[in-house]
């Protein structure tokens, strides 16, 4: 063994936990085992309206699906797109489009029509569900990517209501899945930069997550968790719709998040278990809304996505005497890498990495192997890494190297006893609220603008948020930050806005024309910390 192979096989950090296996299975049939034998139990729960879908029903409700989309002609290796908002048909028709080998490939039901026709046209969608509510866009975007089919999971003219599919029925139709090969999903990520990269998440991916997650987050049947995080982003669909219906447990869905709402749900149903991102346990930990309800029920909470101070994370406690840890993954890790045992938990702290999963923690300039404390970029390596980008080798490539180690573009370190730390990102994607903003994405839609020359976009530090998205300009032409930032309003999703313009003479490039991105934030961080308190 060379010396440079000894210095990687020292540096790597295991996982302390033993190993899972995943059976040779498909996800549908792996996640609804169980479901037959629980049969009346609550599978899902409609939050706004009390609408209710036993376990039993969902897997008859999957089956038809499953039935009605073959004699469509929908098969292996098609695509159908989810543009929509958590209700308790959304895991139903994810189930069934894996149960016959499609792929699903999930979109916010805040996008634009045209980001949405830029995601439906890049995975080769031929059928797309929605909700009435954002019909218009769905029409424009399957109008310019041939989309065959639109279906909504309420009732709106012009399109095909998702209960045509129920009407149908007969026995499970037969297809051959490899769970190994074979995609499930297709979620969209930026990776470590520019624009948003379909991630080829297969059948096995998905079942060693849901197990490697078991381990350190155990679900009971009795167990009732809230469907706040949205299913379409990976973080939401494994942890809560996935994990939760392989369990056995109840989710109450929310179609979005409202504070009151989430609160009065969480009484009303007993709530649990919380997975949610650091604005919610912010708004826990300091709203006073939440002195009105009893959250008793509540008795273990897991904070993902972004970072989580530890400050923070101990006023929640104290308010809410419940547990409280942290986890990481990534959509291109299906998406659990790290989390804390309930058993030894560490304020500011990921954890350490789940069964089977290893990690290296390496500089950033030379890539050498880096010791404990020491701080670099954290490389995963396990069975729940995605196959890779789709239609991107060059993408896919610079993500995974050859020795299969995926480079998460996190800046961390691992203290002595194999617990993870998140302190920077090498990568430049913007977390608003734990969803992914592309600057590459505003940029381009910037320099659209006739009076912008040039511009930079960074996350900017906000308490509530995490980051926002914060423009730097460079004018050719009169405008007001105002005007800038509702131009941009008005092409992206909600979430995307940018919501803070600061003109400059000029934007900080390297030699080459690359933008640098970590001046700017370098200098939004000592801004933010020189300000009064």
């Amino acid at each position: 063994m060379a010396a440079e192979e000894r210095g990687v096989q020292r540096a790597i950090i295991r996982s302390p936990f033993p190993d899972v296996h995943a059976p040779d299975v498909p996800l549908p049939a792996f996640v609804l085992a169980g479901a037959e034998a629980r049969g009346d139990h609550p599978a899902l729960i409609d939050g706004a309206t009390g609408r209710a879908l036993s376990y039993r029903r969902l897997l008859e409700h999957v089956r038809r699906a499953a039935v009605g989309l073959r004699r469509r002609g929908f098969g292996k290796g098609d695509v159908f797109a989810i543009y929509s908002p958590n209700l308790p048909e959304y895991p139903v028709l994810f189930l069934a489009v894996a149960a016959v080998g499609g792929i699903n490939t999930t979109i916010n039901p805040l996008a634009t029509a045209s980001e949405l026709a830029q995601q439906l046209t890049d995975s080769g969608a031929v059928y797309l569900a929605t909700v009435a509510g954002v019909l218009e866009k769905a029409r424009e975007a399957a109008t310019r990517s041939g989309v065959r089919e639109i279906f909504v999971f309420d009732q709106a003219d012009g399109a095909t209501p998702f209960d045509a599919l129920l009407a149908e029925d007969g026995p499970w139709p037969d297809v051959a899945i490899d769970p190994a090969e074979d995609l499930a999903v297709l979620p969209y990520s930026s990776g470590t930069t520019g624009f948003p990269k379909g991630v080829m998440l297969t059948h096995r991916n998905l079942v060693i997550n849901l197990l490697q997650t078991e381990a350190l987050e155990p679900l009971l049947p009795s167990d009732v968790l809230i469907g706040v995080l949205p299913f379409f982003h990976i973080y939401g669909q494994t942890v809560i719709m996935n994990a939760a219906l392989y369990h056995g447990a109840t989710i109450v869905t929310m179609a979005r998040f409202d504070l009151e709402q989430f609160l009065e749900l969480m009484q009303r149903y007993r709530v649990t278990i919380g997975y949610f991102v650091p604005p919610i346990v912010l708004a826990l930990a300091k709203s006073p809304l939440v002195e009105r309800y009893d959250l008793s029920a509540l008795r273990r909470v897991l904070c993902g996505a972004a970072p989580l101070s530890a400050g923070l994370e101990a006023a929640f406690r104290e308010r809410l005497s419940c547990v409280l840890k942290q986890g990481y993954g990534l959509t291109e890790t299906s998406p659990v890498t790290h989390a804390n045992p309930t058993e030894r938990i560490k304020a500011g702290s990921i954890g350490p990495p789940l069964p089977n999963t290893e990690c290296l923690v390496v500089d950033i300039a030379s890539g050498e192997p880096l010791g404990r404390n020491q701080r670099g970029e954290i490389w995963i390596r396990g069975p729940q890494v995605m196959k890779g980008y789709l239609n991107r080798p060059d993408a896919t490539a610079a993500t995974i190297d050859r020795d299969g180690w995926l480079h998460t573009g996190d800046v961390g370190y691992a203290d002595d006893d194999g617990y993870f730390y998140v302190v920077d990102r090498v990568k430049e994607l913007i977390k608003y609220k734990g969803l992914q903003v592309a600057p590459a994405e505003l940029e381009a839609v910037l320099v659209s603008h006739p009076a912008i020359a040039d511009a930079a976009v960074i996350g900017a530090p906000d308490e509530e948020a995490g980051e926002i998205p914060k423009a730097f300009v460079t004018l050719k032409a009169a405008a007001s930050p105002d005007e800038i930032m509702s131009y941009v309003a008005e092409r992206v999703a909600p979430y995307k806005k940018i919501r803070r313009v600061e003109v400059l003479d000029q934007i900080p490039k390297s030699a080459s024309g690359k933008i640098l991105r970590r001046v700017l934030l370098e200098r939004e961080r000592a801004r933010a910390a020189a300000a009064p308190q």
